[in-house]
């Protein structure tokens, strides 16, 4: 309930060091009325619990936004009721020396009613009720004591309201910023569960909380989605880095990580969603992406973000998105670089004493007779050149290295020789 009166009326008590006197002389009917308003506020302080009854009876009547509260801890409402107006009234007595206190009591009571859920304009509308019993009070005191004094309380009505208004803009304000500092933990909150979930690292005893949380299914499918390289604008840093297609039910949740940013992908649909999900992505030139394969629950999200990043090392350097399901064994390359070096160096060794022009063409046609499924006359259509120029080149390869290519097993480790050094730069 706000201070009901503005510090013109400590002119009785002297000036406030901080506001010097008018040169103007106050007039008998302000000096008259603050009188009468002092008397009929001595009596209100007699009379506060029966006052605080009144109001927390009002309040819970006819707002529906306090009733809850009421509900859930009656007593403490009246106490806080009783706080406000026994600073705020007694403000029309000693205005200096409750003003602060009654400022104090108001951004406490703005602060903790934010906290509780409180609706705020139910919070303001119970400041105006306050403000409006108290002014009625006042003027039933005097009108009591003496009707003629009624009149002389016009002169200070316009401060009654002034300083409702106010004592709502202080109680507007701590609400705001509590609800910021709300806003600001919960999200920080959701950060921290969500790096505990893609690190692994989230006890299983908070899961539950977890899931409540994100809004997500403690034992749905999930799949994480790694992305790097994509460009960011000003003012692009609280943005996803790709826009994804949006998924029913459930949110897509966002984190940074210091090389790639991820994204946890709650899955709901066919066996090939993440097949029709990748070629869905919109990647710009030179951004990266990487999906990890399916995993079962929250607890599992550890495992899903090292399959995602798994997927974003197999992304060309030139960028494109990777589906880790359909690039098993460029996985594997990137899985063990140091065996993968290995392997590349005994497979594609011997071709490193040629001239690099000449290797380069062999290169090339051994990719392209790979990705046309052993096809000479379909590599040769990728490559400009009649099939038999391509089998010259095959034979040639087989001359250099030992290595049959019609032998499955020599074709298994040519295939991953030649994915390591596309992927790795070997």
């Amino acid at each position: 309930m706000p201070q009901v009166v503005r510090s013109r009326i400590g002119a009785l008590h002297g000036p406030s060091p901080a506001t010097p006197l008018p040169h103007r002389f106050r007039s008998l009917a302000d000096r008259e009325a603050v009188e009468v308003l002092h008397r009929a506020a001595r009596v209100l302080v007699a009379s506060l619990p029966a006052l605080t009854d009144r109001l927390v009876e009002a309040l819970y009547a006819q707002e529906p936004g306090y009733r809850a509260a009421i509900d859930a801890g009656r007593a403490e409402v009246w106490q806080e009721v009783h706080h406000s107006l026994r600073h705020n009234v007694g403000s029309l007595i000693q205005p200096r020396e409750f003003r602060e206190s009654a400022h104090r009591t108001s951004r406490w009571i703005g602060e903790i009613r934010a906290e509780q859920g409180v609706p705020l304009d139910a919070v303001l509308h119970a400041f105006r009720m306050g403000g409006a019993m108290v002014w009625q009070d006042l003027v039933d005191e005097t009108a009591r004591r003496d009707p003629d004094d009624v009149r002389l309380l016009v002169h200070v009505a316009a401060d009654v309201w002034n300083f409702v208004d106010e004592h709502c803009g202080i109680v507007a304000d701590a609400y705001r910023q509590a609800e910021r500092r709300q806003s600001w933990r919960r999200e920080n909150r959701q950060r921290l569960m969500v790096a505990a979930l893609l690190d692994g690292t989230a006890r299983i005893a908070d899961l539950a909380e977890a899931a409540a949380m994100l809004g997500l299914p403690e034992q749905g499918r999930y799949a994480v989605l790694a992305v790097a390289g994509a460009p960011r604008g000003p003012g692009a840093a609280d943005r996803p880095p790709l826009a994804l297609p949006a998924a029913p039910g459930a949110p897509v949740l966002w984190h940074p990580g210091p090389d790639a940013e991820f994204a946890i992908l709650p899955l709901a649909g066919p066996p090939g969603e993440l097949s029709a999900l990748a070629a869905a992505l919109d990647v710009p030139a030179g951004t990266r992406a990487g999906i990890g394969s399916a995993v079962e629950g929250l607890a599992a999200l550890g495992d899903a973000r090292r399959l995602a990043e798994t997927a974003l090392r197999a992304c060309p350097a030139a960028g494109g998105t990777v589906l880790l399901d359909e690039h098993l064994p460029d996985a594997l390359v990137v899985s063990s670089p140091a065996l993968a070096e290995a392997l590349a160096d005994r497979v594609l060794g011997p071709l490193d004493r040629l001239d690099p022009a000449d290797r380069d063409v062999i290169v090339e046609t051994l990719t392209a007779w790979l990705d046309a499924d052993g096809s000479a006359q379909r590599a040769g259509a990728r490559l400009y050149c009649h099939r038999n120029t391509v089998l010259n080149r095959l034979r040639r390869f087989e001359q250099l290295t030992g290595r049959c290519l019609t032998r499955p097993r020599d074709a298994v480790e040519v295939s991953l020789a030649l994915a390591a050094r596309r992927l790795l730069g070997t």
